[in-house]
């Protein structure tokens, strides 16, 4: 736990340097940009996230405020809602992902070597499968 502590401090310092937002921000716009159509319901994101529902929602609101996300109504069921990625949220999360991906090299990549790295996926996996 206090390793993976470290490591995403690390990683959000590197945003902060570049003043981007935080890695939340980024784990939700990729969530939807992968998504298909852009778009999830707010407990698609939450299941895919490790962010609660009610951190979750003041996010989506400021995603939202920022213009980096949309909220549209279920065609079927006007109560509902999709959260969806809009142009400017994709282009955010590409600048993050530039970041991103030098922080996890530099945090994580440069730290093992192949074996170790296996290892690493190995241990996890029994985890997850």
């Amino acid at each position: 736990m206090r390793a993976q502590q470290r490591l995403l401090n690390a990683i959000e310092t590197d945003f902060k340097n570049a003043g981007l937002p935080s890695l939340s921000w980024y784990d939700v716009l990729w969530e939807l940009a992968r998504a298909e159509e852009g778009r999830l319901r707010p407990f698609e994101i939450e299941e895919r996230t490790l962010l609660a529902q009610y951190n979750l929602s003041r996010l989506i609101d400021r995603l939202q405020r920022e213009g980096l996300v949309s909220r549209e109504a279920f065609a079927e069921d006007g109560r509902g809602r999709w959260v969806v990625i809009t142009q400017a949220g994709r282009l955010l999360r590409e600048r993050m992902w530039a970041v991103y991906s030098k922080a996890i090299d530099a945090h994580v990549g440069a730290k093992l070597d192949d074996q170790a790295a296996a290892s690493i996926v190995a241990l996890l996996s029994r985890f997850t499968g």
